[in-house]
């Protein structure tokens, strides 16, 4: 009977939860507001790109470079895959004012949060190895 009682509370809870999230697009902005902290990293990762492939060569050092400039690569690929796929899924009402979105999309957009929120630390991680292998 208790495990009944506090399945239903987090039921309600959830759902409450849910519910605002569609409603004031809070969830949204959350999603796009990771987007627009990492997307600038982009030019930084192209860089970073270079300075490693420069580095490159068949020594144990030169593959920890070309680790490090594959590592960023997955990551810039990971994120333009993102975006690809989050464009596909709303609508710019969705995305830019907070439309209330449909129960499939929401459980969509919850999907898309923890894919934007593991992207953000595939991103820092990578930028971070490439700057402390190059010693910046």
């Amino acid at each position: 009977m208790k495990k009944t009682i506090i399945l239903m509370v987090l039921s309600f809870a959830a759902f409450a939860i849910s519910c605002n999230s569609k409603t004031d697009g809070t969830q949204m902005k959350t999603v796009m507001a990771v987007h627009d902290e990492v997307m600038p990293e982009m030019g930084k990762m192209g860089k970073l790109v270079g300075e490693l492939s420069s580095k490159e060569d068949s020594t144990a050092v030169g593959l920890k470079y070309k680790e490090a400039r594959m590592d960023l690569q997955e990551a810039h690929k990971s994120m333009m895959t993102w975006m690809q796929n989050f464009g596909t899924r709303f609508t710019s009402d969705e995305i830019l004012n907070g439309a209330e979105l449909s129960d499939e999309k929401q459980v969509w957009l919850n999907e898309e949060q923890v894919k934007i929120e593991d992207l953000r630390e595939q991103i820092n991680g990578s930028i971070k190895t490439a700057e402390e292998l190059l010693k910046k």
